[in-house]
């Protein structure tokens, strides 16, 4: 995938075009680190490049799922929990229920016909507000690109703390760009 999203068509494709790149740049901050170092909390927080992937899949099947009306009951140690990959789960199994994740939320906005359709607030938790009755769908996939995109910075963080690995040289190394004089692909 470029390092940039292409030509876009309309919004529809726009936005689910953002949110497929920031999706491609989070799981690149995993591309050769070991089972160690994904699990590694390099910072002051317990944030992790293997626990911000787990996360970011579990926020968009949720929201995915409140769009189609399947909200879930808030569990904050189910919250607390996404944030960390359990004893015995891999990358690889993370990464994969993550294509499921970016499947269902292409399968669910492609059978809307309006973007503006509503999606309810949870007034449950403090931070919705309590003065609106709805979200739409198009509020729901910023909200997506804007969360994935800001787990994606924190992850570039901790990787830069693991190994000195930026995003560039990562995309470079994981699609095999050729070195050049600016742009050295990473290496282990």
């Amino acid at each position: 995938m470029p390092g940039q999203v292409g030509a876009i068509s309309n919004e529809r494709d726009g936005l689910l075009a953002y949110l497929a790149q920031m999706r491609y740049v989070l799981r690149l901050t995993a591309y050769g680190l070991t089972p160690e170092q994904l699990r590694a909390t390099p910072a002051a927080s317990t944030l992790s490049v293997g626990g911000l992937i787990k996360h970011c899949a579990s926020t968009e099947r949720g929201w995915i799922d409140t769009v189609r009306r399947r909200p879930q009951p808030v569990d904050y140690q189910a919250y607390v929990d996404n944030f960390r990959l359990a004893d015995g789960e891999t990358i690889e199994e993370i990464l994969a229920e993550y294509e499921r994740v970016a499947a269902y939320t292409e399968k669910t906005v492609a059978e809307i016909a309006d973007l503006g359709q509503e999606v309810p607030i949870d007034h449950s938790v403090p931070w919705n507000p309590k003065d609106l009755d709805a979200w739409s769908v198009r509020w729901v996939l910023l909200h997506l690109i804007q969360e994935t995109a800001r787990h994606t910075g924190h992850a570039d963080i901790i990787r830069e703390q693991l190994d000195g690995a930026t995003a560039y040289p990562l995309m470079a190394a994981a699609e095999g760009w050729p070195e050049t004089d600016w742009m050295k692909p990473w290496r282990p």
